[in-house]
């Protein structure tokens, strides 16, 4: 979803351009049907997909990752121009290092997206407004969700979207906190409940299914094209700091995010409607696993249900929906 922006960016100022962008197999739903992309490539192992990279003959790489991996594979694709910041692993692999965030802004409070863009910039892509970030539903994938819904009662044209899950406890608001947003949306607009969870958050799907009784609908085994397509139908979402979050932006569906030890200004959405409920505390930020200075997630359990119901209400006004 970050790099959407970019690749808008480049299509936008030179249409002739042939655009092909190397992802996960996991991850390729989220190009499909963007209009600025000339080919999507998936990675199928380091041996295939390195070969399968030098055959194309790309002229230009831009390494938009940094790690090991990417890093052989700009090696072997042979192109005359091999892109990436300064400071990344085997930097010898390139020969156009860009500057980094600091360096090129001067401060580290920067968005992801403007992270992204500092190598384009850099190599002449002309500096202006950062597009939004876009991603398509494709077509099969909205019809199979709205099926969904109608059959499990909801009216697929007023409905809330709610994402407990996160990759961290420190990134995890309270279920029960959910429950509570859940059922004051549905006073307050008439909004059904959706609540939206991964394959590897039964956990968290039981505990808020055991909590909301048979009052809300849980999905948590949608395709990546289905979630789309569910953030892209709702009327609003709310939902912890990951991954889908950045679909509801990409989307364009107005979105509050409760942030806990991860950096907002650098995980915000890239968009225009939304919200930021954020905590407080002194570790902030901390993207590992566990607080580095206290024994419990601080920073986000000092969120209230009353913090997001405020993002929630200012948030609907200025899109006029509630």
């Amino acid at each position: 979803m970050l790099l959407t922006p970019v690749v808008a960016a480049l299509h936008a100022w030179r249409p002739d351009l042939r655009l092909s962008v190397l992802v996960e197999p996991a991850w390729r739903a989220i190009l499909e049907g963007n209009p600025a992309v000339s080919e999507i490539l998936t990675s199928r192992g380091v041996l295939r997909t390195a070969m399968m990279v030098r055959r194309k003959r790309f002229p230009v790489v831009f390494n938009q990752h940094g790690g090991p991996t990417s890093a052989l594979l700009t090696a072997v694709s042979g192109a005359e121009a091999r892109v990436c910041w300064k400071g990344k692993q085997f930097g010898f692999v390139y020969n156009v290092l860009a500057p980094d965030a600091e360096e090129f802004y001067g401060t580290l409070r920067i968005h992801t997206v403007e992270q992204r863009i500092i190598p384009f910039w850099w190599c002449g892509l002309p500096r202006g407004p950062i597009p939004y970030g876009e991603v398509f539903v494709r077509e099969e994938a909205r019809e199979r969700v709205q099926k969904s819904l109608r059959e499990a009662g909801v009216d697929p044209s007023r409905y809330a979207v709610l994402h407990p899950g996160g990759r961290y406890p420190s990134k995890r608001w309270a279920p029960e906190n959910f429950v509570e947003i859940g059922d004051w949306l549905r006073e307050k607009c008439g909004f059904q409940r959706v609540v939206s969870l991964g394959p590897a958050e039964a956990a968290i799907a039981g505990e808020i299914r055991s909590r909301f009784g048979s009052s809300v609908v849980v999905l948590d085994s949608l395709s990546l094209s289905e979630l789309i397509a569910l953030i892209a139908g709702a009327s609003i979402y709310i939902g912890d700091d990951a991954g889908p979050a950045h679909i509801a932006a990409a989307v364009k569906t107005p979105s509050v995010i409760v942030f806990g030890s991860s950096n907002s200004v650098h995980w915000r959405p890239w968009q225009e409607h939304y919200r930021v409920a954020a905590g407080e505390c002194a570790c902030q930020p901390n993207n590992g696993e566990h607080c580095k200075k206290f024994d419990e997630p601080r920073c986000i359990q000092s969120i209230t249900v009353a913090d997001v119901q405020n993002a929630c209400t200012s948030l609907l006004s200025e899109v006029g929906i509630c």
